[in-house]
């Protein structure tokens, strides 16, 4: 018998855009998607980062892998009141990411490097052309360490700086948790499930997720891991979501 899936929760913030699949699986489905981190991102203070005894200053360069890198990097250095200088140089992962830096600095003034395919090692290449500068890197308390090896590799003077950090984003007593199906994007996620619910039954709750690392994640917490992406049927989530529910419950339309 199949399941009757009528609310799904997924953790992560609501699309910006209208034209979201979780929409048309909403619709399609007849299904209520929540959307709601388990996790959020909060800045470390000024007196945490000084505890790192990291000058800013002392650096040519800084490396930015994530737009939220850039937000409390800035913060910080206003909040430590540091003017970072014109000559200052930085290097972005993504295109994306180094022109979200016009949101701090005038971004035709300065120098400005950033990979085309989003790839540790193509940004690494770029770098080490400018091997003589001193490379600050901000990260969060919980972070891949890929880029970091690589500049090792490639003896890289760079100095790891850690200015936010992941926690959970705890429920209220005043939300309802009453989801047939929750989908998570990082073990962390998981993480703050059980932090949340210590006593968290499964039962007849579907648990989705997406990557390797949530996957074992899940597992690893005694948990059913009932729908996994990427798979070569389904690159994404929402179309793993999308074959899943057809196969639970049918398409609505298809039924009508």
């Amino acid at each position: 018998m199949a399941l009757n899936i009528k609310k799904l929760l997924v953790s992560q913030p609501k699309p910006s855009s209208e034209k979201s699949p979780y929409f048309d699986i909403a619709q399609k489905y007849g299904v209520e998607i929540d959307f709601r981190p388990f996790i959020k991102v909060e800045p470390l203070s000024s007196k945490e980062f000084r505890q790192q005894k990291i000058s800013i200053l002392d650096y040519t360069a800084v490396i930015f892998t994530a737009r939220t890198a850039i937000d409390h990097f800035f913060h910080l250095c206003e909040e430590l009141r540091i003017a970072i200088p014109e000559t200052m140089k930085y290097f972005c992962m993504t295109e994306a990411v180094a022109v979200y830096l016009q949101k701090y600095i005038v971004y035709r003034k300065r120098k400005i490097f950033y990979g085309q395919t989003g790839k540790p090692e193509e940004l690494v290449t770029i770098i080490s052309k400018h091997a003589k500068e001193k490379y600050l890197v901000p990260v969060s308390d919980v972070h891949k360490d890929d880029l970091l090896s690589k500049l090792e590799a490639k003896k890289i003077n760079f100095t790891k700086a850690v200015m936010y950090r992941t926690v959970s984003n705890d429920f209220t007593e005043e939300e309802k948790f009453d989801y047939d199906m929750l989908v998570f994007f990082s073990p962390s996620g998981i993480s703050s499930l059980l932090k949340n619910f210590p006593n968290f039954e499964q039962e007849d709750i579907r648990i989705g997720c997406f990557g390797p690392t949530t996957a074992k994640a899940v597992k690893d917490a005694g948990l059913r891991l009932d729908v996994e992406a990427p798979t070569p049927e389904a690159p994404s989530m929402t179309a793993a979501l999308d074959q899943f529910l057809k196969k639970e419950i049918g398409s609505k339309k298809n039924g009508k």
